[in-house]
């Protein structure tokens, strides 16, 4: 389905690369198949001044599809659910951490986090790893709900059953009206490219966004930012990188299913529609948004964005030649298979074991150089005693007994982390997530 040209304006229509026919000249389309990696070939010009045009430019997609989604709902909170949201409100701001710990809210498998502070115009806010959600009071004219769904939970099923899923939530919640809204979405594809991505000036970026930056880390290129902050913008970065920040480890399988190497550098580029875009294009509600993904690509790809080769002789730079790699990017038909998806999701924002693991190493390592050990099974039991000793001491400066001081870290943590229901009894909440993470370490 072509929806650029009723929908979005003139934008030119998508190209397949993959289903070329043989009498398209790739001189002339800039675009060739081989070996199943979707290519873009650079055509030799006497007037470019980027180097990348003298080789071919090869691009292999892994992913593409929602990275982020963010919806509202109009209609009213129940009464009673506004009670009892505003008293785990006031769990959450109690001085005492251990009523703290209890400002959950427990719905189907969620265990969400609800927080001390409201957003905006909302009174409530709570959290799990699925979703994000912002409640309003009943009888307010905004929207009853303003929820974000996870950039992971979007790996683990489409955009259309995770809005589903949000909404089955919402329901039990208040009364909706109507369809979801679409306050905000960002476009993505994950590829692999010969192309030095620092290859180009700024200038190469033909854009109606007014700010164009380039980004490094210790010297080390990461990416460009397109019109920021605007009602649009765009980033091409390097994802690999990006994900060792951000705990985001759960994409590489997906890669790798995808026939990404290791060694291989991932790149993303992504398109970000906030509500004004879409609204002046006449999509608003999430059916509509969601029918029409080809066209938003193509009028960000193609008139909002594009990559060029620059021609100083010529003064019009909507006339520069298109970056191959761009045409390439562009094409994306967006009514084909986007990638694998997760077959596994938590609903709990847990860090990885190798990071707790990693400090409580640091920390018995540390220990051991102060009291002059190398040995470990020499060292494991009085350190285990220094650390008894140590926590005792707390318990008691806290006025605590030394269960009361674990079974508060813990069930901090555990409202944090979305893991255990700290509103029951303790014990079973405990035993039970351990019996899980148990299970689960088995394989089972």
């Amino acid at each position: 389905m072509n929806t650029s040209k009723n929908v979005l304006g003139n934008s030119p229509k998508h190209v397949d690369h993959k289903t070329l026919s043989d009498e398209q000249d790739p001189a002339r389309t800039g675009v060739s198949q081989a070996n199943g990696v979707r290519e873009a070939v650079a055509v030799p010009s006497n007037t470019a001044t980027n180097n990348s045009n003298q080789e071919e430019c090869k691009v292999k997609f892994l992913r593409f599809g929602v990275d982020s989604l963010y919806l509202s709902y109009h209609g009213n909170l129940y009464p009673d659910i506004d009670i009892k949201l505003k008293g785990l409100k006031q769990t959450a701001q109690s001085e005492h951490r251990d009523e703290r710990a209890k400002a959950q809210y427990v719905l189907d498998d969620h265990i969400f986090e609800v927080k001390d502070k409201g957003s905006s115009f909302f009174n409530y806010v709570m959290e799990d790893n699925a979703f994000r959600i912002s409640l309003s009071r009943p009888g307010k004219k905004i929207p009853m709900a303003y929820a974000k769904i996870s950039s992971e939970f979007l790996t683990y099923m489409p955009p259309t059953e995770a809005e589903k899923a949000i909404r089955s939530v919402l329901v039990q919640l208040g009364e909706l009206e109507g369809q979801a809204h679409v306050s905000r979405i960002d476009l993505f594809v994950d590829f692999i490219t010969n192309q030095d991505m620092e290859g180009w000036k700024r200038d190469a970026w033909v854009t109606h966004a007014s700010a164009v930056n380039a980004y490094a880390v210790d010297n080390v290129f990461t990416g460009w930012a397109i019109g920021l902050g605007g009602t649009m913008a765009a980033r091409l970065y390097n994802k690999l990188l990006e994900i060792f920040k951000s705990n985001k480890g759960y994409l590489i399988p997906l890669w790798q299913q995808a026939g990404w190497e290791a060694g291989e550098q991932v790149w993303r580029l992504e398109f970000q529609f906030k509500r004004d875009v879409l609204t002046q294009k006449g999509l608003i509600t999430i059916g509509d948004v969601l029918a029409h993904l080809n066209g938003l690509w193509s009028y960000a790809s193609t008139e909002w964005c594009k990559l060029t080769i620059p021609n100083p002789d010529d003064k019009t730079r909507s006339r520069w030649p298109i970056h191959p790699l761009w045409t390439s990017l562009s094409g994306l038909d967006w009514e084909t298979n986007g990638g694998p998806l997760s077959n596994r999701f938590s609903n709990q924002r847990t860090p990885e074991d190798r990071i707790s693991l990693g400090r409580a190493f640091s920390a018995f390592t540390t220990w051991m150089a102060a009291h002059g050990f190398r040995d470990y099974d020499e060292a494991k039991e009085p350190f285990q005693k220094a650390l008894f000793h140590y926590m005792n001491n707390r318990a008691m400066d806290a006025g605590m007994s030394f269960e009361e001081l674990i079974n508060e870290k813990v069930s901090l943590k555990a409202r944090q982390f979305n893991t255990v229901d700290n509103t029951v009894d303790e014990d079973d909440g405990i035993t039970g997530a351990a019996r899980a993470y148990r299970k689960a370490s088995d394989g089972d």
